[in-house]
């Protein structure tokens, strides 16, 4: 009998191998993640820093509660979380892509964040957390690149403990009229030249275009929440829906 058709998933506009995924993002990752906070703040034009600010708003950690940031790249989410955890709590920065990881613990380290922080290598779709643990975990723009969104959220879900939330922010679909042909326009034509000049990378930055394209959107992402055992799911879009923040709790 002839083989079933092989599964693929996407990598940006591409079909590829879903065991494949992985590692074509953690090029995309070790390739940029010396100049990622300077093209965060050009690309955004600084606005990336309100999306921030309103995440760790709505997380609203306490002193001594316990803190996951997955895909936490260079550290802005958790120091914001480590300071207001305290001494007594604890913050844990997480990435699957080691550049990333390295990038953050250097960064916070001479930022003199030490005490309350771990460094923890991991793939979101299978969490190394003992469940019920963790009073916040939050994902900054990184949940698109992850390969089983669905694997990804139910493993968020085991390790929040009951009253817990999760936090996603990500770009989404625009709901202005008339900003999705500006934003395209800018995603595909200006963000790729941003990369090449800045990060003398262009394509990964053509991938990043594609792959919010690709990701769920307000609705759908909201839905996935639902399937994995979130409650009190709701979102709230930010800059006309350009980016969204998910908002979930474990009952």
């Amino acid at each position: 009998m002839p083989d079933k058709q092989k599964r693929t998933t996407h990598f940006g506009y591409q079909e590829v191998d879903p065991d494949d995924k992985a590692g074509k993002v953690a090029d995309v990752f070790h390739s940029v993640a010396a100049k990622y906070d300077v093209m965060n703040d050009v690309m955004s034009f600084g606005i990336h820093r309100i999306w921030k600010r309103f995440t760790i708003e709505m997380g609203a950690v306490r002193n001594g509660q316990h803190v996951l940031d997955i895909a936490g790249g260079t550290g802005d989410l958790a120091a914001k979380f480590a300071r207001q955890v305290g001494s007594k709590g604890r913050v844990v920065l997480s990435d699957i892509n080691q550049s990333m990881l390295s990038t953050g613990r250097s960064r916070l380290i001479d930022k003199g964040m030490v005490g309350n922080i771990d460094y923890v290598q991991a793939n979101a779709e299978c969490l190394p957390f003992a469940d019920n643990y963790f009073d916040c975990i939050t994902i900054a723009f990184g949940l698109r690149n992850v390969t089983y969104i669905d694997k990804a959220l139910q493993s968020m879900q085991r390790i929040l403990k009951p009253g817990g939330k999760l936090l996603i922010l990500e770009f989404s679909k625009p709901v202005v009229p008339g900003l999705g042909t500006l934003y395209d326009h800018y995603s595909f034509k200006v963000l790729p030249l941003l990369g090449k000049f800045i990060a003398n990378d262009e394509n990964s930055y053509r991938y990043l275009a594609e792959s919010i394209r690709m990701h769920p959107n307000q609705k759908q992402l909201l839905q996935m929440m639902e399937t994995a055992g979130l409650e009190c799911c709701q979102y709230y879009n930010l800059t006309g829906g350009v980016v969204a923040l998910h908002k979930g709790y474990k009952i």
